[in-house]
């Protein structure tokens, strides 16, 4: 940018295409968004925003065993040397990483408010205090010996470190979640335990594979505990992939309330379900009647989780609850995990194996490092104390060399053959020093030293003895961790789902009521209590009148047939009332001004009907083929040019249509294909305009009987229209209906 600024105007013009400068600009946004915030790095587990809190707060002198600082401190601090952001952000991830609820292993050690597992924000950053916690010092640890690169901060006039030496797998123990550009990452938190044993395993058996690090790795470990009912195949899947989901539900227990009654009492909930919020949902479900098994919820909690669910009777199986509560609400969850992370500054998505070797790798890097480090400030020691012993043991000609020569240091120089530096060391030692130094503590320390040294040179030099360190640290992280059985133990626990029939177990306990369902000429539909009613007694909009009715149980599921050949499903029990009018059919099914239904039936999973439409075609279709849950319905019949005006329960062996040229034709109903859904066979052919009138079937015993003059009316001689599938068939009998249909 400073070039541009340097010119004049003119050089201030870059000359090139709009789409060109856009995709540039845009990568750039994208990148810097995945490199420096959104995205762990695969080696530490945290974001740029979290290791500058945690580096800040050790600038702050912040530790676990000291007291706590104002975190409007720690963020105005952080703010100014770090992080170039606004302060909400900060604060905010300072506060999550001070959440039991969201974080396994906190890095910040809270006090004040800082908000619930009820989703209740934390109190301002004037009011609230932190300090680290003893797992954020192992990720700190080292931090002073070199052990990791550092960078200049944004203003250029401090240094913050690229990533921190942690002693202990972070990314994985934490988990983390993230959003950047064009990808995402979601990372569960485990058990340290779990996760330290199956790295020291790796560095013992480098080609160990997924399935056997997960002899360790159990699976997640979340901080609200749980229950996972994920099978072992699907995380074995997910962990050699790096994508994948984990089932999650609330744990519970059966608590005795005498007389045979019980209650159900939550304690665990998922990880990062908000408990207000899920009573909020049980409550309108209920309110909604949608929850037929359940009668009360209550939250009894305190410090801990305590939801207190009340069956709606004795009789109602405590599996079979929880099942359809598992169903409907956030007492089930599903985490899924996208272990997408920096890996070599580039995004990268790994498996579990993948992420705990680039992690072991970095901490081999951070062993070598410090160890060089240290071995620098042994070797400079072992200078000093080499120059230490030539001027006690040389004590009166120091004093001399001193006391009279015009310039002492090259004269210490040149007379014992030291360096500039043990000489400036000699000079700089008080005489009350001079006077404590012996060579016995001289010598013992300069062999302490001698030997640490060969130890950091063998340890530089050999990878196994690297490993073998690593390794050790790793083992006295774990203890620490684990030290606190609170934080240490697993949370999360395994568990197969029940084999529950939720369904049988919920229609079994609906109440069954008779219904009869009314549905008005202008398409007004309502459930009315009972059977056998009068249609004349059933009161209508002024206008309106009955078009058609069907008597049904509660528990029954009802099927519309539209003119346009789509099949509608409505649970009897979800109708209104028959006190009013109902309401129009049209607000429970999207249907069009101009199609209208034909037929509507209760549904017989297992009863055959057969379907016509005007043009003349049709097939047999099952009815359980028709049940839908959309509310757009289900496509059951293609009209082509025509609209579906048949839908005939079988019943019978033969089949006979008639067309509004009054031809009738007969003929066997195996000719007709069983479909579950189409157009089907041509049944009769027609000319010009003429149509599908109507159509039955009958049983060939039984002969052909029509409705004619409200009466039943035989015809012995209908043998004589028999004839093939899709002919024109003959003119009707004698005496047949004027109506031209069979029902008069």
């Amino acid at each position: 940018m400073s070039d541009l600024l340097d010119g004049g105007p003119e050089d201030r013009i870059i000359n090139e295409p709009m789409s060109e400068a856009l995709s540039k600009r845009y990568l750039a946004y994208a990148l810097s968004t995945i490199t420096s915030r959104a995205l762990p790095d695969v080696r530490d587990g945290l974001k740029p925003v979290q290791r500058r809190i945690l580096y800040g707060m050790r600038e702050l002198k912040l530790d676990p065993e000291g007291g706590f600082r104002k975190c409007a401190k720690i963020v105005g601090d952080v703010m100014g040397n770090y992080h170039p952001h606004g302060d909400s952000s900060i604060y905010d991830t300072l506060v999550r990483l001070a959440q039991g609820f969201n974080v396994r292993y906190p890095l910040v050690d809270g006090q004040g408010n800082f908000g619930n597992i009820d989703g209740d924000s934390a109190a301002a950053y004037r009011y609230t205090e932190a300090r680290m916690t003893h797992a954020a010092e192992l990720l700190l640890d080292g931090l002073g010996e070199n052990a990791v690169d550092f960078r200049a901060n944004y203003a250029e006039n401090d240094e913050e470190p690229v990533v921190l030496p942690a002693g202990f797998p972070n990314l994985l123990c934490n988990g983390a979640t993230g959003i950047a550009v064009g990808m995402a990452t979601s990372i569960p938190p485990h058990n340290a335990a779990e996760v330290i044993d199956a790295a020291r395993f790796l560095i013992e058996t480098p080609k160990a594979t997924t399935e056997q690090l997960m002899g360790f790795v159990k699976g997640p470990d979340f901080p609200t505990g749980g229950v996972i009912v994920e099978s072992h195949e699907s995380m074995l899947d997910a962990y050699e992939t790096g994508r994948g989901s984990f089932r999650m539900r609330a744990k519970w227990e059966v608590e005795d309330t005498g007389r045979g009654t019980y209650q159900i009492i939550v304690t665990e909930i998922p990880y990062q379900v908000q408990k207000s919020r899920l009573l909020e949902k049980l409550g309108e479900l209920l309110e909604a009647k949608k929850l037929p098994l359940l009668d009360d919820v209550r939250d009894e909690s305190a410090e801990d989780v305590r939801l207190v669910l009340v069956p709606r009777a004795k009789t109602v199986e405590p599996d079979v609850l929880m099942e359809s509560l598992f169903k409907s609400c956030d007492l089930e969850t599903r985490f899924s995990m996208n272990m997408n992370v920096l890996h070599k500054g580039a995004p990268q998505v790994m498996g579990l194996k993948d992420v705990l070797k680039a992690y072991l790798e970095h901490r081999r890097e951070v062993v070598v490092r410090r160890a060089e480090f240290r071995l620098d400030k042994i070797e400079k020691r072992l200078h000093l104390l080499d120059g230490y012993l030539i001027a006690y043991l040389n004590i009166d000609e120091v004093i001399r060399i001193i006391r009279e020569e015009d310039e002492p240091k090259q004269e210490l120089i040149r007379r014992f053959g030291i360096t500039d530096i043990q000489a400036e060391a000699i000079l700089n030692l008080r005489l009350r020093a001079l006077r404590k130094l012996e060579e016995m503590e001289i010598r013992g320390e300069h062999n302490k030293l001698v030997e640490e040294r060969e130890e950091l040179v063998k340890l530089i030099g050999s990878t196994r003895r690297q490993w073998t360190t690593v390794s050790k640290q790793l083992k006295a992280a774990r203890d620490q961790l684990t030290a606190d059985p609170a934080l240490g133990d697993r949370r999360a626990a395994f568990e197969d789902a029940p084999d529950v029939d939720l369904a049988a177990a919920l229609e079994a306990s609906r109440p069954k009521e008779p219904l009869t369902v009314v549905l008005s000429a202008q398409g007004w539909i309502r459930g009315m209590k009972g059977h056998g009613l009068d249609p004349d007694s059933t009161k209508f909009k002024e206008g309106d009148e009955l078009y058609l009715s069907e008597e049904v149980m509660s528990t029954d599921k009802i099927i519309l047939m539209a003119s346009d050949g789509r099949a509608f499903t409505l649970m009897a029990d979800k109708l209104p009332g028959g006190r009013g009018h109902g309401e129009p059919i049209r607000l429970s099914i999207e249907l069009e001004d101009s199609v209208d239904i034909v037929a509507m039936f209760k549904l017989e999973e297992e009863r055959k009907r057969v379907m016509a439409s005007t043009v003349g075609y049709g097939f047999i279709v099952t009815e359980k083929e028709l049940e839908s849950n959309r509310k757009a319905g289900k496509q059951a019949v293609n009209t082509g040019n025509g609209t579906l005006n048949v839908c005939m329960p079988v019943e019978g062996d033969m089949l006979a249509v008639v067309g509004s040229n009054r031809k009738l034709l007969i003929f066997p109903l195996d000719e007709l294909p069983e479909m579950s859904r189409g157009k089907g066979n041509k049944l009769q052919a027609y000319r010009g305009k003429d149509t599908l009138a109507d159509l039955m079937t009958f049983d060939k015993e039984d002969g052909l009987i029509v409705m004619a003059g409200g009466r039943h009316r035989a015809f012995p001689e209908w043998k004589d229209w028999i004839g093939k599938r899709a002919q024109a068939g003959k003119t009707v009998p004698k005496g047949f209906p004027r109506t031209g249909t069979f029902n008069g």
